[in-house]
């Protein structure tokens, strides 16, 4: 039996395989990038050797985030050991860690100068450690030249290694996030060599090692999950003391990848948000266009908002 999907454009009932015809919602849409800032960004990143999601995962925001000077560091290479059946990053066997991108990285961060920075990484199952230890050079190599920066490392689950996770805990990054992506029933057809309980335990014993830490997650809706499942992972989340969640609607990047089985209206969004923050998240960034780097200082700022300021019940970003 086909899943079946709801077209919010036509009005009418459509399987997985139809929605992946469908033009997408007006509110999918987004102007192509070619800011000044944009290309100036792009020059940066090839001249050091450097790699974003931004660009491997064909993040619908890139024009907005790049012109606005902002960029989340791909470290590790570009290539994955996994392949996972929602992303766009290339999967196989990766070439060595380049010694050098740590410097290259925090140099960049220098040059743009940044008061929040997000690094992240393609699994690197192939190492000894996961690629922990290139996380943690990096995030010294950063605070040497730019100490006051805030710095967000988005992780992959070191294959529940509590010695990798702790390499990256000891060298203080401000925010951790690990993205837990879908519900349960889906990691076997979408998160190839994740674990859904393998992902809180690493919140788990984070929250352990590092009582203070903010830490943050993110959910991708549209995979196929039924709405009390959807409920269930935050609260999952909630319950391993995540302080910051993302949802953000799943856009196929080809014919090769899963099948939209459902575009969210805003409205949606914005009923979910206030859901996240009932279940006690600090701050649920939650919209049709969110991927989990997007805003990612307003939401470090909005979950921790300085003495004397209100903090916001939940944000719609439409």
């Amino acid at each position: 039996m086909h899943t079946i999907a709801v077209d919010l454009i036509r009005g009418r009932k459509k399987r997985p395989d139809e929605l992946a015809r469908v033009p997408k919602p007006e509110w999918l849409k987004v102007r192509a990038p070619g800011s000044e800032n944009y290309h100036r960004l792009k020059g940066l990143m090839r001249t050091l050797n450097l790699h974003t999601v931004c660009e491997e995962a064909n993040c619908p925001n890139i024009g907005e985030c790049w012109h606005h000077g902002t960029a989340t560091f791909m470290i590790l290479g570009d290539t994955c050991t996994r392949s996972c059946g929602y992303c766009n990053v290339i999967h196989g066997t990766p070439k060595p860690p380049d010694e050098h991108e740590p410097v290259h990285v925090a140099s960049a961060i220098q040059a743009m100068e940044l008061a929040h920075v997000v690094i992240t990484s393609v699994d690197r199952d192939d190492l000894s450690d996961f690629g922990a230890g290139h996380f943690a050079r990096t995030i010294a190599e950063t605070r040497a030249r730019i100490p006051h920066c805030r710095i967000e490392v988005l992780i992959p689950d070191f294959k529940g290694d509590e010695a990798a996770l702790r390499a990256v805990l000891d060298a203080r990054p401000d925010v951790l996030n690990h993205n837990i992506e879908t519900v349960p029933r889906l990691y076997k057809v979408a998160r190839h060599g994740g674990r859904y309980e393998r992902t809180l335990d690493l919140f788990r014993h984070a929250r352990r090692v590092a009582p203070r830490l903010i830490t943050k997650s993110g959910i991708i809706l549209g995979l196929g999950e039924e709405r009390d499942e959807l409920l269930a992972t935050m609260a999952d989340l909630r319950a391993a003391d995540v302080n910051i969640l993302t949802l953000g609607q799943y856009l196929r990047p080809s014919a090769q990848h899963l099948p939209v089985a459902r575009f969210y209206h805003p409205d949606e969004f914005a009923e979910l948000a206030e859901r996240g923050h009932e279940m006690g998240f600090a701050h649920v960034e939650s919209g049709p266009l969110v991927r989990s780097s997007y805003h990612a200082k307003k939401q470090t700022d909005l979950a921790h908002p300085p003495p004397g300021e209100v903090q916001p019940k939940a944000s719609r970003a439409d």
